[in-house]
């Protein structure tokens, strides 16, 4: 009981900070916009009165500008496939068809003739998966054939038809209004799963349904359809484009396996309600409110991309940088969502990306299973587990991140980004597996390691801030000015205060995980 109480009473101080510490933020962050507008850039007319809208980051002023067309696009695809399915009863391979057909029209518009280079790149790799798939060495070949088109895309900017002789030059004329090979990032993990999924046909385990809660409901699991073999038929060459060009998914993801996706075709999902579905595109509208209010209001991204946040003073430069964490993930969360929505509606569920916010994490590994969760459920299957799994956890996760950078970019910030990373990474895993070998057996040595707990959390959490930024923000020539501007005198107390914060945070997070822990306990 008195520990309850103590509890109780730990919990109403940290929400008291934590009210302080977002007050002086929200308040400091206001003053910083309405101080230095003047000098930003990528700040237009909003539509809130005498205030103008932060539209500095290039992916969401795009995805802001293009998003009433891309619901008319969608809403009509959506109604033209499901009238085309209920009239005709198509199954698996009608409705990849139907759905390559409206998806090369998608493409078309999005990039022209170019369109010439998806497919014959696609065409090559079914021919290879199809020729050496049940081969000893098929998955090498299948890594250097995905990995020298990911890297030669780049780093000839998606090739130009004049370069296959002058006949093709015209064609250059016709590229389309969004550059190809950006969006072949995620078609390459997509051939890479088709590739992996046809090997491993043969060694498949069925899914046993009767250990998962909510198989045992009625409803099928994405664990269940990833994990389930399907049958021969369904690796055709209609259903594995369908599957590359699949248009809900294609920009951006969320990322999901071919099993999974292939397994849908026949029926429709049945995970979500079509309850579940209208909640979900209702509480995605409130999301897009709420970051039209924060571009309105807070002009972080607009500070970063300026390269105003040099001239502030360290206090300042947290506030702007953990705004700019803020901003980032509540962006990739709309459009990840955004996407997701359409295909649920079309029957197709694919995994949540961002399923915890960012303010909730306060471990790497946490953070890094909730960013881009889809990706990582990838990861994990294709790379991670092929790689050893966790019997070379220290090693892999070198030639994970190396692997994520490159996929993103071939930039030497996002290089730093994952290296720095992988640094951060292995004391966390070293300090988990002691904590694993630790038995707690007495309310002291809760509390000490909960302490331990909060302390490393604000130093992880810390790192995370850093290397984020420097990945994203202010590349690696920035580190150096970054640690500089903190360590010097006048930055110290900022990064106390910016510790202790964080370690609050923590606790506060722990405080979240009893709760919900507690709460599955009385179900």
């Amino acid at each position: 009981m008195k520990r309850s109480n103590w509890k109780q009473k730990e919990l109403a101080c940290l929400v008291l900070y934590a009210a302080v510490f977002y007050w002086i933020v929200i308040w400091r962050s206001l003053q910083l916009s309405h101080d230095h507008f003047s000098k930003l850039h990528g700040l237009l007319p909003g539509w809130i009165p005498d205030r103008l809208n932060d539209v500095s980051d290039a992916q969401w002023r795009n995805f802001r500008g293009n998003l009433t067309i891309l619901t008319a696009v969608f809403g009509f695809f959506s109604f033209a496939a499901s009238i085309i399915r209920k009239s005709f009863s198509l199954k698996a391979n009608g409705m990849s068809m139907v759905w390559t057909a409206l998806s090369l029209a998608y493409l078309l518009y999005l990039h022209g003739a170019c369109v010439i280079f998806i497919l014959g790149i696609a065409s090559s790799n079914f021919l290879l998966v199809k020729i050496f798939g049940r081969t000893k060495y098929f998955l090498l070949m299948l890594w250097i054939f995905n990995l020298s088109f990911l890297v030669c895309n780049r780093i000839c900017e998606g090739y130009s038809f004049s370069s296959f002789g002058s006949y093709w030059a015209y064609l250059d004329n016709f590229r389309g209004s969004f550059r190809w090979h950006i969006c072949f990032n995620f078609v390459v993990l997509r051939m890479l799963s088709f590739g992996y999924d046809y090997h491993w046909a043969d060694k498949f385990k069925s899914f046993n349904q009767k250990h998962c809660d909510y198989c045992a409901s009625g409803r099928t699991c994405y664990a269940a359809l990833q994990e389930t073999r399907v049958a021969d038929d369904k690796f055709s060459y209609s259903i594995y484009l369908c599957y590359l060009l699949y248009c809900p998914l294609y920009i951006a993801g969320p990322i999901v396996g071919f099993n999974a996706f292939a397994s849908q075709l026949d029926s429709p999902q049945n995970i979500y309600s079509n309850w579940d579905v209208f909640l979900y595109g209702l509480r995605w509208t409130c999301s897009f409110l709420l970051m039209e209010l924060m571009t309105h209001l807070f002009y972080y991204n607009a500070f970063a991309t300026s390269g105003l946040w040099k001239q502030l003073s360290p206090l300042d430069i947290f506030i702007i940088g953990y705004g700019v964490l803020n901003f980032m993930w509540l962006k990739f969360f709309l459009i990840w969502r955004y996407f997701r929505f359409w295909s649920m509606i079309n029957g197709v569920a694919v995994p949540e990306n961002m399923p915890r916010c960012i303010n909730n994490c306060h471990n790497l590994e946490t953070f890094w299973k909730s960013w881009h969760a889809s990706f990582n459920k990838w990861l994990v299957r294709y790379v991670y587990i092929p790689l050893g799994g966790s019997r070379k956890k220290l090693l892999n996760v070198w030639f994970i991140f190396t692997f994520v950078a490159v996929w993103h970019d071939l930039e030497w910030k996002l290089l730093s980004w994952a290296w720095l990373t992988c640094i951060f990474f292995i004391p966390e895993m070293i300090v988990k597996s002691l904590a694993r070998s630790y038995q707690v057996e007495s309310a002291f040595g809760e509390f000490i390691f909960r302490e331990l707990t909060a302390i490393s959390g604000a130093v992880t959490i810390t790192c995370l801030m850093v290397a984020n930024l420097v990945g994203f923000v202010i590349g690696p020539s920035g580190i150096n000015w970054l640690f500089s501007g903190f360590l010097q005198e006048g930055g110290l107390p900022t990064l106390g205060g910016l510790l202790i914060s964080f370690y609050v945070g923590t606790k506060l997070m722990l405080h979240i995980s009893d709760a919900k822990q507690k709460k599955d306990k009385t179900r």
